[in-house]
């Protein structure tokens, strides 16, 4: 048995079936993680600091359920995301922005939204490529695609860039569809109401940007 095999081993109780949703098992693990990320969120809408431990506590739970469900990209960004999130935190606390004052929502200029996303676009095919020779997954340019592109909506995140939320709203809609692909159906609902949230907060993010 090797690592991830012990670890899925000794997490099974959570990832039993609390109930049964469009024929798939709906897992303890879900059920929790979902609550978490949702709390994250909100946290996000209002710039609180606490969202950034709620994203770790997030990761932690995704990464088990995504590698249970050989989704290897997804659950191997959650640890990214976690070492992204000790970075994020620090810089909602201790950040500074150009200017030298303290880090406040804003816009990304037009050179960085290019770079990131020339960069986010060559990662792609690069992570698809790894996932299919590394791993037995079975969609792993399906799999690569949100990704990276989530990976891209945490840095700008951290930053609190407002262009992190029309990313969210592109790298969710992905998900809804891949999560969907492996019967993961309260994950694809969260997904869904991600979209939504990121919506919305792409609306309030530029009003605290615009200084309304």
């Amino acid at each position: 048995m090797n690592g991830l095999d012990a670890v899925l081993s000794a997490a099974r109780p959570l990832l039993a079936p609390a109930f049964t949703l469009w024929g798939s098992g709906i897992t303890w693990l879900e059920i929790v993680a979902f609550a978490v990320a949702v709390a994250m969120v909100l946290a996000n809408f209002r710039v609180h600091p606490i969202a950034w431990p709620l994203a770790m506590l997030s990761s932690l739970m995704y990464a088990l359920l995504f590698a249970d469900s050989k989704l290897y990209g997804e659950a191997g960004l959650q640890f990214v995301f976690i070492a992204v999130a000790f970075w994020g935190w620090w810089q909602w606390l201790r950040g500074r922005g150009d200017d030298g004052a303290l880090l406040r929502v804003h816009h990304l200029s037009r050179r960085g939204l290019l770079a990131l996303g020339a960069a986010t676009l060559a990662a792609w095919p690069l992570l698809g490529l790894l996932l299919s020779r590394a791993t037995d997954s079975d969609v792993p340019y399906f799999d690569a695609l949100p990704t990276v592109g989530s990976l891209a909506g945490q840095l700008l995140l951290a930053r609190k860039c407002v262009e992190n939320w029309p990313v969210w709203v592109g790298v969710n809609i992905v998900s809804v569809a891949l999560f969907a692909s492996k019967g993961l159906w309260l994950t694809v609902l969260l997904y869904a109401l991600f979209t939504v949230l990121a919506l919305v907060g792409w609306r309030r993010w530029r009003a605290l940007a615009a200084g309304r």
